[in-house]
């Protein structure tokens, strides 16, 4: 008897739970940020690929472009109206000195991305296109437009999801790229006073 009363309460608590445990879990998504989401390859080295040039499909470039130097990566397309958006802030941060390499993801032809920038002017020092989408889900894209921040290493530091605007440049990607330049600027510096220290 108490076995079959023990049953019955079993049963009856599972909807109970499981109700709490769904509200718990929809109130969690509800106030995420999903300009924040974390990515796999923070930490990590960018993955290795070989691409086309926008401009000349002759022209490959492997992740070798994303080294070096810290930088954007900023993924884009024709399609997106977000792209759109925060394409003339990017014109502006690439006439203030930052360098940011293009990922042209899944765009109907090469014509369209050239023309895009012919017409808005084009912010990136090298521009990817990505026909497939391959290395955009590599780097595990959802959609356009995505950023991240590169170190010199070719390292992963930081990934945006959205448009990038004063608002995110001036409170997240900014701050965290100007600190990424700070360390690659001080870096011949520090290997200049290690020789000058070794040879007193």
């Amino acid at each position: 008897m108490a076995q079959s009363s023990k049953l019955k309460w079993i049963i009856l608590a599972f909807p109970l739970l499981l109700f709490i445990w769904l509200t718990i879990f929809l109130l969690r998504g509800l106030f995420s940020d999903p300009t924040e989401l974390s990515s796999a390859l923070v930490g990590k080295p960018v993955p290795a690929f070989e691409l086309p040039d926008v401009y000349n499909p002759e022209r490959m470039h492997t992740e070798a472009v994303l080294q070096g130097r810290p930088m954007l990566l900023n993924v884009w397309a024709t399609w997106c109206p977000t792209c759109q958006a925060e394409h003339a802030y990017l014109n502006k941060l690439a006439a203030e000195g930052v360098y940011i390499v293009g990922l042209n993801y899944k765009d109907d032809s090469r014509a369209k991305a050239v023309n895009w920038l012919n017409t808005l002017g084009d912010p990136y020092q090298v521009n990817l296109f990505d026909e497939r989408g391959m290395v955009a889900i590599d780097f595990g894209v959802y959609g356009a437009p995505e950023t991240f921040l590169i170190n010199m290493n070719g390292e992963v530091v930081y990934r945006h999801v959205g448009d990038v605007n004063d608002r995110v440049w001036q409170q997240v990607l900014g701050p965290k790229y100007e600190a990424e330049m700070a360390t690659y600027m001080n870096q011949p510096m520090e290997a200049e006073s290690a020789t000058a220290g070794g040879q007193s």
